[in-house]
């Protein structure tokens, strides 16, 4: 064999590794994305697949947004609305456990916003066609564990979720 024919070869050969190396991710990533799907439907009540979550970061934390697809579906609305007063209720307590169940307990930022709750100001807000909470804290740690949990959470949430 050819020294060129030698590194075509193991050229093509990393180019199969690399190539299973993503689908086995993609596979892992979707086989979660399922999980977690299926724990949301036992804490959220309204359908993942009819509602989109928006998690906006920001210098001071960032802002959680979950509309209704179709802005005409007033039971989706409502029922967003509903779980987000909660939710809000919750964090302002220091309780992430709905966030713990869907997503398990070691997921990114959780563990440091149980413990700095206190220092994070948390404004719930109406949206015409679903709510919003917008998270703000002065301290740099508890931002960047903000957008650590604002970005596991679109990873989880896949087609469910954007930044």
């Amino acid at each position: 064999m050819t020294r060129k024919a030698s590194m075509l070869a193991l050229l093509v050969t990393a180019l199969v590794a690399v190539g299973a190396t993503v689908l086995v991710t993609q596979s892992q990533s979707s086989t979660r994305q399922a999980k977690v799907a299926a724990k949301g439907a036992q804490v959220m009540p309204f359908d993942l697949d009819r509602t989109t979550h928006q998690f906006t970061k920001n210098t001071t934390g960032g802002v959680q947004t979950v509309t209704a697809d179709d802005p005409a579906d007033a039971t989706q609305i409502r029922l967003i609305r509903e779980h987000l007063t909660e939710e809000s209720a919750k964090f302002g307590r220091g309780d992430f456990g709905d966030p713990a169940t869907i997503h398990g307990g070691q997921m990114p930022g959780l563990a440091e916003l149980s413990k700095g709750y206190k220092n994070i100001t948390l404004a719930y807000a109406e949206t015409p066609d679903g709510a919003r909470l917008t998270y703000t804290t002065g301290d740099k740690a508890l931002v960047t564990a903000l957008h650590a949990w604002f970005d596991a959470q679109v990873s989880d949430h896949g087609k469910h979720a954007t930044h």
